[in-house]
């Protein structure tokens, strides 16, 4: 919705595994506007049918979601690529979850939240500790997909990936640099990178 008229009438791009696929593929029906989605071959073959009965143009590319990502933008570049995990739109969207459980859960010590690009637990972790300071925000990653470790562990999101996770919206291969800017003040996590 907050796409200028040509980005509409152009149409949007994405890399996602399947989730983000199909919440673009979902409401780019509802809104008119066409979406293409680069799926990584691992992605479910469920979602990846479900993108395509939402209308979705779905290209098969790569062998996780940044190989994914880095074809959508050389081969599209006309269209405006919308990044799952990175874009503070979609970062404050994940947000209202934790606006969400704050208001259903008033006396909520820990919430545990999965971590793949970081944009889930960035935009929860900053509503959360803004109104509920005391909550723990704790971030929850597969070992062979560990971004956030990685990017907390250097001091900025840096490159770590093994194939092998049946976690597959989670399986990102580079934390997002504004979702890491944001969660790397609020989350502790689980694992032997947690910071100190």
């Amino acid at each position: 919705m907050l796409l200028s008229s040509e980005e509409k009438e152009r149409g949007i791009i994405a890399a996602s595994a399947g989730n983000h696929a199909l919440a673009l593929a979902w409401h780019g029906k509802e809104l008119g506007v066409p979406v293409t989605c680069v799926m990584p071959i691992l992605a479910p073959l469920a979602k990846v049918d479900k993108c395509r009965k939402f209308g979705a143009n779905v290209i098969i590319h790569g062998s996780h979601i940044g190989e994914s990502r880095d074809f959508a933008q050389k081969e599209h570049p006309e269209m405006k690529y919308i990044n799952g995990y990175d874009d503070p739109e979609i970062i404050a969207g994940a947000g209202t979850m934790g606006i969400e459980i704050i208001q259903q859960a008033r006396d909520i010590d820990v919430i545990l939240v999965p971590v793949g690009g970081g944009g889930l637990v960035a935009g929860v972790s900053l509503a959360v500790k803004t109104l509920h300071p005391h909550t723990q925000v704790i971030g929850v990653e597969p070992e062979n997909a560990a971004s956030f470790s990685a990017a907390l562990k250097a001091g900025s999101p840096e490159k770590f990936f093994i194939n092998g996770t049946i976690a597959d919206g989670l399986a990102v291969p580079v934390v997002g640099t504004n979702a890491f800017e944001i969660a790397k003040h609020f989350v502790l996590l689980l694992g032997k990178f947690q910071k100190k």
